[in-house]
């Protein structure tokens, strides 16, 4: 492999093991925070102890969030430099408010959440745990603005003497749909994940009976966490796919191996083969759900839906400067299995969450064994789907790594070597290992050690007795 194709795997590995955090981190800080406005208007210690419990997990997925992070930022001059050029401008203007304004609301806001235990008022040391859920919202929306200006690029022109990109509207890049919709469908997500989390974790120390009457009530939350996002994921989703059909139509076409164009296209739930166009065979279909999902209508010229065929030859002529044989089809096994992927392990999530809120009903207490197993992997369906849907997400935009402006062949950096991207790949692949092993241990030692003790007496009953004391590290 060449130093682009290298270049890619190692872009693609750094940051879905980047994703796995960003999901957990999102939505389990919002429940952080409602497990702690729940202790402040009751006074009931358990929620307390929910708060310090699962804020200790939470603190471990930002941690590694961050470290983890830091890494895509240097990709984009090493790796990338040509990509970097040329839309930097724009590109970096979303990136730079994440970086100046939104991370420094959550670390700034988290450190006094995490030193401020005993020191801040109860009502102030609250609202820093809600500003720091709002600084990680806000983060997660400049970086989503930036990606969907690779999707679909507004707000700039091409400079006609250096021939790069030159922002003109900040305000299209941050607000054209293609950002607002990613980010409740992403958002959504996180809390599909978060609560996932919450439940199965909660439902493990239940089944160990093991401070019951504290993880029952987090146990119905997180499942209601799960249902409630699962239709804010479709909604926002079935709003992505119909944005998606007039920005990058080869998308769509590419999620369903939908290779000739059709009226009432339908959705196939299960295909073999290798799904050419020529040699795949559809077992499972949905008649006209495809053209539904992509236009809202399921007959007639209005639901029609191109195909791959038709768009390859089209953006040929739309783009004759990448010459006759360029092939602007994306891989169409990874999106049409991402696609489905995505749906299918979050309908999953859901069902469990069905089934937590059944088990759990009346009072009763789950024995199991098959809930117990459930209970283990759950988490794991949930931020697959989402790790896929992001995959589906970036391979589908292929060729291109800004839309109708840029290849990813010419993004590229020109001088970067194949034995130089080994070794930075390599020695990604080996720091992200030991990682994964410190972040899987700490997680298990922490649940393990279950929800701390309750209290005798309010930790913030000392803010009010001595102004002078010191923040100490809580944890």
């Amino acid at each position: 492999m060449g130093a682009l194709q290298l270049s890619q795997w190692q872009f693609g590995i750094t940051t879905v093991y980047h994703f796995f955090f960003v999901p957990l981190t999102l939505g389990t800080v919002w429940l952080v925070a409602g497990f702690q406005t729940a202790y402040f208007r009751t006074g009931k210690v358990k929620y307390l102890q929910l708060t310090k419990f699962f804020g200790k997990l939470f603190l471990i997925n930002f941690a590694m969030g961050v470290v983890t992070g830091i890494v895509q930022e240097f990709q984009f001059g090493m790796n990338w430099s040509d990509y970097s050029r040329f839309v930097g401008d724009v590109f970096g203007a979303p990136l730079a408010m994440e970086g100046l304004l939104a991370f420094f609301l959550e670390s700034t806001f988290l450190g006094l959440w995490i030193f401020g235990w005993d020191r801040l008022p109860k009502g102030l040391h609250l609202a820093t745990i809600w500003l720091a859920a709002a600084g990680t919202a806000f983060s997660a929306y400049f970086i989503l603005a930036a990606n969907a200006f690779m999707q679909h690029p507004v707000g700039f022109e091409i400079d006609p003497v250096t021939q790069r990109a030159v922002l003109n509207d900040i305000f299209a890049v941050l607000f054209q749909n293609t950002a607002v919709i990613a980010f409740f469908h992403t958002l959504a997500a996180s809390f599909l994940v978060s609560g996932a989390g919450v439940a199965a974790v909660s439902a493990w120390m239940i089944m160990k009976n093991r401070q019951v009457d504290v993880f029952r009530p987090a146990a119905k939350l997180g499942a209601w966490v799960i249902l409630i996002s699962a239709v804010l994921v479709s909604v926002s989703g079935d709003m992505d796919m119909k944005i998606m059909v007039d920005q990058q139509p080869m998308k769509v076409a590419a999620a369903e191996a939908l290779y000739t164009t059709q009226e009432n296209a339908p959705f196939s739930i299960l295909s073999v083969g290798d799904l050419s166009g020529d040699t795949a065979t559809t077992i499972i279909e949905i008649p006209g759900l495809l053209s539904y999902l992509a236009t809202g209508t399921f007959n007639g010229p209005e639901s029609t839906v191109q195909g791959i065929n038709d768009l390859q030859a089209q953006y040929l002529a739309e783009f004759p400067q990448y010459g006759p044989e360029m092939n602007f089809v994306p891989y169409v096994p990874v999106t049409y299995w991402g696609f489905r992927l995505m749906i299918g392990l979050g309908m999953l999530a859901a069902l469990y969450a069905l089934f937590v809120l059944f088990l759990f009903r009346g009072g009763r207490t789950p024995k199991s064994r098959l809930f117990a197993v459930f209970n283990g992997v759950i988490v794991l369906f949930p931020l697959f789907g989402i790790s896929a849907g992001w995959i589906f997400t970036e391979m589908g935009r292929q060729p291109w790594i800004v839309f109708g402006q840029q290849i990813v062949a010419d993004g590229v950096s020109p001088l970067l070597t194949p034995l130089e991207v080994w070794i930075s790949m390599i020695g990604f692949t080996l720091l992200y290992g030991v990682l994964a092993v410190i972040e899987i241990g700490l997680l298990l030692k922490y649940i393990k050690a279950g929800a701390p003790e309750a209290p005798v007496e309010d930790p913030f009953a000392e803010a009010q007795k001595d102004d002078d004391k010191q923040l100490y590290f809580a944890y």
